[in-house]
Parts: C-alpha cells; structure tokens; sequence
C-alpha cells in the first residue's frame, strides 16, 4: 500500500498488507454520508482517494463544518473504542472516493496484534484536540479576518493543490464562512479586500492563495500554523 496514512506509520510492509487485506474496500459518491452522527459506530474507514470532511448537526438544525479529510486518513475512529459507542460526529463525501472499512470486531482485534496502532491512534486524536483548542481559543480571542486567515491558511495546506502562482482551494465563500464562524457577507468582502491586495485571486468555487503573509496587518501577529507555499505531502 503506497498511500501515507498516520494510523499506519510505524508498522512494517507485512503488518499494513495484512491490515489492508482485512479491510473492505467501498466506493463513495461525492455528496454521501458515510458515517452519521450518534449512530452506532460499527465501523472504522480510511479514505484512500477522494475529499471528505466531519461535520456536526445542532439541535437546531445548523450544520457545523468541523474538519476536512485527506486520504490517509481515518474517520469513524470512535470504532477503535473498547465501549461500543456511537459516531460524534457524521462523515460527507466532497468528490467521489474510495475508503477501506474495518468492522468493529476486526479493527478491535488488530489493535491487540499489532499495538503500534493504539499509539498512532493516540496521536490522531490528540492533534485533534490540538485544532480545536486552536478554534476554541480563535472564536474567543480573535476577530472575524483572523480567524477567516487562520481558516485558509488551514485548508492550504490540508487539501491545498500546488499551482506555478501558489495553492490552490476548492472551497465556496459559504464553507469559509461557517468554519470561520462569520456570516457569508463578512466572508465575501474580507476576500474581495485581500484579492484587491493581491493576496489571493478568487474564481467560482476556488481561490488561489498566493502571498498568505498579506492576509494579517502589519503588526499584527499571524496566527498558527505558519504556511509555507509548498504542496501537502501525499504518495
């Protein structure tokens, strides 16, 4: 398997074959739900081609766009746990795609034969932790341009597409907006005033992030993690 995925670093090329060949792998239409949320979590998935992303229904019915997903990686992780919860979150398809699906009984077996993956499952969720305490923190201490920056910078270099100009995103005004947790109003005019300074160009349903340092005032400190204009690291 050629595919880079944190769940199965550290693991030989006999141990990631055997796993992989435990596995079942599934076809997705762009559009589809995967996992939904508080059903039950009877199966764990990493994405192998394609775009997805988690996101949450309130009680009110509003749909919060939490995180979006590379191949690689791995949603429906609660399956992992020794309780036979239910799914936090719900898992969508953004493009057509394919993932590996594990059963609870299997995946749970595996963490027993080859240890190393409740490790890497360990760190997955901490770095988890680590983006929501960052967002927690932004939707307490920073204002709407800083936390719409924070978002692109975010996405560049989580699904960002390397261009000759700088990388490129396949994102609507309207997902910045609800994962920046501004209105789409605010969302339009803060891009339309960074294109005018030529910090990114928008098209419809892209935008080419080009200088992202233009995206703070001078003076102001630019929020975590810093980007580099360079393509995200894949196989």
């Amino acid at each position: 398997m050629r595919l880079r995925s944190p769940f199965l670093h550290g693991l030989a090329p006999l141990e990631v074959n055997d796993l992989v060949a435990a596995a079942t792998a599934k076809r997705f239409r762009a559009h589809s739900v995967v996992t939904s949320q508080e059903q039950p979590a009877d199966r764990m998935f990493m994405l192998t081609s394609g775009r997805a992303r988690f996101f949450f229904i309130t009680e009110g019915g509003h749909k919060l766009l939490l995180h979006w997903i590379t191949p690689g990686e791995i949603f429906g992780g609660i399956a992992l746990a020794a309780g036979r919860g239910a799914y936090f979150v719900s898992t969508e398809m953004l493009k057509d795609g394919t993932a590996l699906a594990w059963d609870y009984r299997t995946i749970r077996g595996y963490l027993t034969r080859y240890p190393r993956l409740l490790d890497n499952a360990l760190t997955i969720s901490i770095g988890y932790s680590a983006v929501f305490l960052t967002r927690h923190v932004a939707l307490s201490c920073h204002d709407a341009r800083q936390r719409l920056a924070q978002v692109l910078i975010t996405l560049a270099r989580a699904i960002g597409q390397a261009t000759r100009d700088g990388i490129e995103l396949d994102v609507t005004n309207e997902e910045l907006a609800t994962t920046s947790a501004v209105t789409v109003f605010t969302a339009s005019r803060l891009l339309n005033e960074w294109q005018r300074q030529g910090a990114l160009a928008k098209s419809r349903g892209k935008i080419l992030l080009r200088f992202p340092e233009r995206l703070f005032p001078r003076g102001t400190l630019t929020p975590r993690p810093q980007l580099s204009i360079s393509p995200p690291v894949r196989e």
